[in-house]
């Protein structure tokens, strides 16, 4: 089973980004090298917010569309309650 991720990146003009990857460190690269998004791209550099891990991608493509309708203020705090409490 693969992992997914669904994340959130704050851009230099301090808006948010959010999106989905199989490969977080890869796709923060892209982001910040002007190979991902077109959004993303006038607003380097970006970097993560937060991030969760889900098991499939309609998973987390289910997640990206619910985080998206949230409003700014919302969406941090709205992806963070959907990740997994660790173990200390």
């Amino acid at each position: 089973m693969s992992k997914w991720f669904v994340y959130l990146l704050r851009c230099a003009d301090d808006t948010l980004y959010c999106g989905i990857t199989n490969d977080l460190k890869r796709r923060l690269t892209q982001h910040n090298t002007g190979k991902a998004s077109k959004y993303t791209r006038p607003r380097r550099p970006v970097s993560i917010e937060t991030y969760t891990e889900v098991s499939t991608k309609s998973a987390a493509l289910k997640l990206e569309i619910q985080v998206k309708k949230r409003k700014k203020n919302e969406k941090v705090f709205f992806l963070d309650s959907f990740k997994k409490p660790t173990t200390s």
